[in-house]
């Protein structure tokens, strides 16, 4: 084989088909040529090496041409060039070792191209048919279809809508119009559609405008033959219109084949969005109407059922609301991908309130749909409840990211940030929203809790004065602050007097909920004025009013505290027969809290640290605390009471409904001088009761203890 010359051949043809392969590699994606193309060179190159050894086997080239080579027993003549030959060999190998070596280290790792998140809003179809029947049930069929593309989210039409009418006189949603809306919320295009009637036909176009420049990026139309194929028709077009834009997944056919909207009728359609726009104004018992309408036209209409179970549910007819879910859950195949994850998150969130099952479905739909600004959101408030706030923060960014402008986006992040005790992000992000949105009254909150955090009362009470000039609901919530901040201080008198001003309007707006949370102060300012008989009054009107944790929790506190440890209990088996860890755990506060009244510290130990295991929340942390100082366990007493402290953002809301509690830390630095003061640590513990004493100025036990205790 030697002598036959097969070895440098072999060696021959191997650098210069890799020489060749390395070359493709470059040059074939330059011009996008098919992968085919690629998979073929390498086919033929394998192929041909073994026919390349037997041809340099049979042949031979010589002076006199290429040849048969003689039998190798005979006398042979040297090849021509052989050591030629061999240097062309030795020259190819090297080459081509030195252009793999070379491709290797600058190819550098995979770079995965990112996409460009796309975010739209889709105007009013100018409608040239004549027929009302068009008018409003187009939008919500091309809205489920383009969100079909994993980089693309739809701005909801009725937020739209009412920023429009802010923005300019009337509510309709013109192209332009549309165009205002997007550039206040950082919306990038919008979609403006028309439909024409030809005879029985009729002919369907969208253009995609960049809502900065005016310039149209992309554009489709498509045919309906007659009014039943509109859909299907819509369908076609949000195909040929999500390729224009990027997506490079799509099947068109099967989407035109499968129709865009899950409803099988324009009418379904129409009262569809009809009640989305209703329940959006909070209008819920008008919703329900059009939304029964909307399944008596389409009886598999799953997403019409979902808005109609959440306006049951807000008007709180829950037994109605648990139908209708279950009808939501019969359909959810007729549904898209997205919005069977949607539904699937809101269903966890709302109805079983499996707070991890729904940030699974969240999460998926993320991963598959990273544009969704509504599953970014919606992931942000299920972390936000299992106490993640950084990991709600991150998603609350990519809300904002998607839609710079969005008020309610900005002011949730805000929120997110005080929570997680960044103080200084939240009230950065809250001027913000106020710059959008003076009216906007939570965005005062984050500048209440900052400046109670550092003592400053005036600061706190300005915030919530301003607060209470935005609205009704703003003027509620500032009421309690207000409260709040005197109840802090130890101004329990002048905290009664706001209340019971508070709760006279509450009552007067129908703000149950509102009414509950004051009723609650009013009972912990009246306890601590030892006015026994109606501290328990208030309480007792309170928990009337709704058996939410912000009432049944601290009730069961204030009645541990009065030595009513049968009520207290009652209150602990209605949280424990509850799914939600975070119920259970606050059952297992209650009864620690029973145990350590009766001075069983060892038991009060376990049940709080129980609790913490279902839900590691701030008044377990604080309460913990408080039994291991009784239980001589002093280091972890310290331990738990600062780790309160650095967490003093969840004290803003203990309950996480974004009304002021605050003043649960107030007796923080007392609790914490007292475990220092008994580890020897006499200096940092008259620190900290120098730090209460300034919180409580006045006279109350705990006040007239620190005195005592300070050096």
């Amino acid at each position: 084989m030697r002598r036959r010359e097969v070895f440098r051949t072999a060696g021959l043809y191997v650098g210069i088909t890799w020489i060749l392969i390395e070359a493709a590699s470059v040059l074939l994606p330059t011009f996008d040529a098919p992968d085919w193309v690629m998979r073929a060179i390498v086919i033929v190159a394998v192929v041909g090496f073994p026919v390349t050894l037997v041809l340099a086997w049979v042949y031979n080239l010589t002076e006199h041409g290429i040849e048969v080579q003689a039998d190798p027993t005979d006398t042979m003549v040297a090849p021509v060039g052989s050591r030629m030959m061999d240097f062309a060999v030795i020259g190819v190998l090297t080459t081509a070792l030195i252009l793999s070596v070379y491709m290797n280290i600058t190819s550098g790792p995979a770079v995965v191209e990112e996409i460009e998140l796309i975010s739209v809003l889709i105007a009013d179809f100018d409608n040239q048919t004549g027929d009302p029947l068009f008018d409003g049930t187009l939008e919500q069929a091309l809205h489920i279809g383009i969100e079909g593309a994993p980089f693309i989210t739809s701005y909801r039409r009725d937020a739209a809508q009412k920023i429009a009418a802010e923005l300019q006189s009337g509510g309709t949603l013109t192209w332009t119009a549309a165009r205002l809306v997007s550039l206040r919320e950082g919306v990038k295009l919008v979609l403006a559609g028309a439909v024409v009637a030809d005879g029985d036909r009729y002919d369907l176009s969208v253009k995609a405008i960049d809502a900065q420049s005016g310039e149209v990026i992309a554009e489709a139309d498509a045919e309906a033959k007659n009014k039943l194929a509109v859909l299907a028709a819509i369908g076609a077009l949000t195909a040929d219109l999500r390729e224009e834009l990027g997506d490079d997944v799509i099947d068109s056919d099967e989407l035109a084949a499968s129709e865009t909207f899950t409803a099988t009728s324009l009418e379904a359609v129409q009262e569809y969005t009809l009640a989305q726009t209703l329940q959006y104004n909070g209008k819920y018992g008008e919703a329900m109407v059009h939304y029964q309408k909307a399944v008596e036209h389409d009886p598999g209409f799953g997403r019409a059922y979902s808005g109609w179970a959440l306006s049951a549910q807000s008007l709180g007819r829950e037994a109605e609301a648990a139908e209708l879910w279950e009808k939501v859950t019969a359909n959810l195949n007729s549904m898209t991908e997205r919005e069977r994850l949607r539904t699937l998150g809101l269903y966890y969130s709302r109805v079983t309130r499996n707070r991890q099952k729904s940030i699974e479905s969240y999460a998926a739909l993320v991963d598959k749909y990273p544009a969704d600004d509504a599953a970014h959101n919606g992931l942000a408030i299920q972390y936000f409840y299992t106490l993640d706030f950084q990991s709600a923060l991150q998603e609350g960014r990519v809300v904002l990211d998607i839609y710079p402008g969005s008020v309610m986006g900005r002011s949730n992040y805000a929120l997110y940030a005080m929570y997680a005790s960044d103080f200084e992000t939240a009230v950065a992000e809250a001027e913000k929203v106020r710059e959008l949105d003076p009216s906007y009254f939570k965005a005062w909150l984050p500048v209440a809790m900052k400046a109670m955090s550092e003592n400053n009362y005036d600061m706190a009470n300005d915030a919530y004065r301003n607060m209470m000039e935005t609205g009704t609901r703003g003027a509620s919530t500032a009421s309690l602050g207000l409260a709040d901040v005197a109840i802090f201080s130890g101004q329990l008198a002048s905290a009664r007097e706001i209340l019971v001003e508070g709760i006279a309007v509450d009552e007067e707006t129908g703000n149950n909920y509102g009414a509950a949370a004051k009723y609650m102060a009013l009972a912990e300012a009246l306890q601590g004025l030892e006015d026994a008989d109606d501290a328990m009054n208030a309480l007792q009107k309170g928990l009337a009013l709704t058996s939410r944790e912000s009432s049944t929790v601290p009730a069961a506190i204030m009645y541990v505290a009065a030595g009513m440890q049968d009520d207290a209990e009652a209150l602990a088996q209605s949280l424990a027969a509850k799914l939600q860890p975070k119920s259970r755990a606050y059952a297992n506060l209650i009864r620690g809290l029973i145990h350590l009244q009766a001075g069983r510290h060892v038991e009060a130990i376990d049940a709080l640290n129980e609790g913490v295991q279902m839900a590691d929340l701030w008044l377990l942390r604080f309460y913990l605390g408080r039994a291991y100082l009784e239980a001589g366990s002093f280091v972890e007493a310290m331990d738990e009471f600062i780790a309160a402290g650095e967490r003093h953002g969840e004290a803003s809301s203990i309950f996480l409904d974004d009304l002021p509690t605050f003043r649960y830390m107030a007796g923080l630095p007392y609790w914490l001088g007292r475990a220092q003061e008994e580890l020897g640590m006499q200096s940092a513990a008259a620190e900290n009761y120098a730090a209460f004493l300034a919180r409580r100025p006045g006279s109350d036990p705990l006040a007239d203890d620190a005195r005592q205790r300070m050096p």
